[in-house]
């Protein structure tokens, strides 16, 4: 008689149940962080249904990213780190001399008051994201400095001691006007 040694099997069907378990397990309790892009709201409704009227050129600061990432503003050349300080003097020129809180020097080549202030970005299709999103960071520091500046000398707190009803007063005082439709 021959005596075969028998070998036990593991039934893996179990170890497999198992491990589906523990992969959906996993699935569920990670978190993913999706906090990526840029916060933005879009405009509300236009109240007055005449929102589509012509902004004088006067008003709108053209800034263009060409597909080698150079940044150009009114057809110049220019650096990230210059795009804030001439966004901030853009924005509150206060050429009609309308704006009571503006510290701008009155430029006939730049815009009228804030509230008028269109920043109008253009990019390539080769530009890199990197430079797209650095430019509308330098654009947002532009307008927090110009609203911190405001509430403090304006209304007379900090930003972050404001209530809803004076956020809303600065944001209409320095309304962020921001366009990516391509120019004429």
């Amino acid at each position: 008689m021959r005596h075969s040694k028998l070998v036990p099997e593991v039934n893996a069907g179990s170890m497999a149940d198992i491990a589906f378990l523990l992969l959906i397990f996993f699935l569920v309790t990670a978190t993913i962080s999706s906090d990526e892009g840029i916060n933005r709201l879009l405009p509300e409704d236009c109240p007055t249904n005449d929102c589509g009227g012509i902004i004088s050129e006067r008003n709108i600061l053209k800034i263009a990213i060409n597909n080698n990432d150079e940044i150009l503003i009114e057809d110049e050349l220019v650096t990230i780190s210059d795009i804030k300080d001439i966004a901030k003097s853009f924005i509150d020129n206060n050429g009609d001399s309308s704006c009571s809180y503006c510290l701008g020097e009155k430029l006939s080549i730049s815009s009228e008051n804030p509230k008028k202030a269109v920043i109008s970005l253009q990019n390539g299709k080769q530009t890199t994201y990197k430079t797209f999103i650095a430019v509308q960071n330098e654009l947002t520091k532009a307008y927090y400095e110009l609203r911190q500046a405001y509430s403090l000398n304006v209304i007379g707190k900090a930003s972050d001691k404001l209530s809803k009803t004076e956020e809303k007063q600065v944001k209409l005082a320095y309304p962020f006007i921001l366009s990516e439709a391509e120019t004429m």
